[in-house]
């Protein structure tokens, strides 16, 4: 599911070079919008303080470890820029603490772990930036199993809606309970189990929708072309979702679509490439829509396997550090190639977008796509947390960087969901524009 996102979503800061480096350095579309147990208190200001001393001292080292191992474009020198890690704060945080603990009037909710969280949490949401947020171990542990293709859940990708501040459906895949409860693509998650999901990160969402196998969770959405609310009871199960999905239109024409970008997207892709090549292909139709992004290393090496030899993308971070992605052209495509792109795609299906719109070898078929021109990068902590940062922004060959903008088609083409869903034969207009472009392409 959020997807989670490029480099950004996956790349991790190798922990054995952190421990290295922190002895080398150490600092000396308007949607509707309503309305446990207990530690010692020593131990939550020892937690507390040892957390923010290590979020502190991450700030400090991580430029030198772009140069080691990672593309992260954080930079020494944080000690300059100051920190919040004062006394005073500590103090007015252990006042507020003893308030809670003194006139908060149930006991019972009051949980040192996820007060200890909480601080944490709040240090990445006050940058305003829905994609910079804390992980516990538990929720980092559930991203990685993501990433491999299986965990328990819906089968729905989800990503953040920035103009309703909720999250929204973009993909429903063939065969789950998501599809059989009747959820859509572009339905907005209005409430979890009658928790408002206002202002949640696209984790924290995912975060309730999984839980028990066989169990049910109850979705609140909002629909457009609908006058009400729709509320959905969608069974968790054990979800296995191939992220590449190849076959042959007719026998000229093949299909390959990409719902995300994740490690086993790329030995995916090399095999439907080369079945769709076995079958003496003579156009192919690379579908995009709905996908929300993932690992900027994977939609790199699914893009050397099209491109010419060039330049692919590159990032920039705050301090211009540039870090560029080639591709030899060594298996550039060698047929008519038609994209379908739409306004779920994001991140790294919009690097491949882009660098294929930049060089002019296929046509972008659909809708303007979503903009997510920044990358994300995962930094693991010593307790097995980790915080999730954006540390750069990044540039199609041309040196456009889309954040905001999108990827504008070359033939648009809206999708008619009315035709699709109220079809049992699922007419996709946007899939037949492709098809008619292929057709024009592979005839000059």
């Amino acid at each position: 599911m959020e997807r989670h996102e490029l480099n950004g979503e996956n790349d991790f800061l190798n922990e054995e070079s952190l421990k290295n480096l922190q002895t080398e350095n150490s600092p000396g579309s308007a949607k509707p919008r309503p309305g446990n147990g207990k530690k010692n208190s020593s131990h939550f200001y020892g937690g507390l303080i040892t957390g923010m001393a290590v979020s502190f001292l991450i700030i400090c080292v991580v430029y030198l470890a772009v140069r080691i191992e990672q593309r992260v474009g954080f930079v020494q020198g944080s000690a300059a820029q100051g920190s919040v890690a004062e006394s005073s704060v500590l103090e007015k945080m252990q006042t507020i603490e003893q308030i809670i603990r003194y006139y908060y009037y149930q006991d019972e909710d009051i949980d040192d772990k996820a007060l200890e969280e909480g601080v944490y949490r709040g240090m990445l949401k006050s940058l305003g930036d829905p994609y910079s947020e804390y992980f516990s171990q538990e929720e980092l542990e559930s991203l990685m199993q993501q990433t491999e293709g299986i965990y328990y859940g819906i089968g729905a990708g989800v990503q953040l809606d920035p103009e309703s501040s909720y999250s929204k459906i973009v993909k429903v895949y063939s065969g789950t309970p998501a599809e059989e409860a009747g959820l859509r693509e572009n339905d907005i998650i209005y409430k979890i189990d009658g928790v408002d999901t206002y202002g949640m990160s696209t984790t924290d969402v995912v975060g309730l929708i999984k839980g028990e196998e066989g169990t049910y969770v109850n979705i609140t959405v909002v629909r457009e072309g609908e006058s009400d609310y729709l509320s959905l009871d969608v069974q968790r199960r054990k979800v296995n979702i191939p992220t590449v999905e190849f076959k042959m239109l007719d026998d000229e024409k093949a299909y390959i679509q990409i719902t995300e970008f994740d490690s086993i997207t790329v030995d995916q892709f090399a095999e439907a490439m080369a079945m769709a090549r076995g079958n003496h292909m003579k156009g192919l139709v690379l579908d995009l829509r709905g996908n929300p992004g993932g690992s900027l290393d994977a939609v790199v090496e699914v893009s050397q396997m099209l491109l010419p030899k060039g330049l692919i993308v590159y990032t920039e971070d705050k301090y211009g550090k540039r870090q560029e992605y080639s591709c030899d052209g060594k298996r550039e495509i060698e047929v008519p190639l038609v994209v379908l792109i739409d306004g779920n795609s994001a991140s790294a299906s919009e690097i491949l977008a882009g660098a294929i719109k930049d060089y002019g070898i296929g046509t972008l078929v659909g809708t303007t796509t979503f903009g997510k021109g920044i990358v994300q990068s995962i930094i693991p902590l010593e307790d097995n947390s980790a915080v999730k940062v954006t540390i750069s922004r990044y540039f199609t060959p041309n040196g456009n960087n889309i954040h905001g903008i999108g990827i504008e088609p070359d033939v648009e083409c809206i999708f008619d969901g009315d035709a699709y869903y109220n079809n049992p034969d699922r007419p996709d207009n946007q899939l037949e524009e492709a098809q008619r472009v292929l057709e024009e392409l592979i005839g000059e």
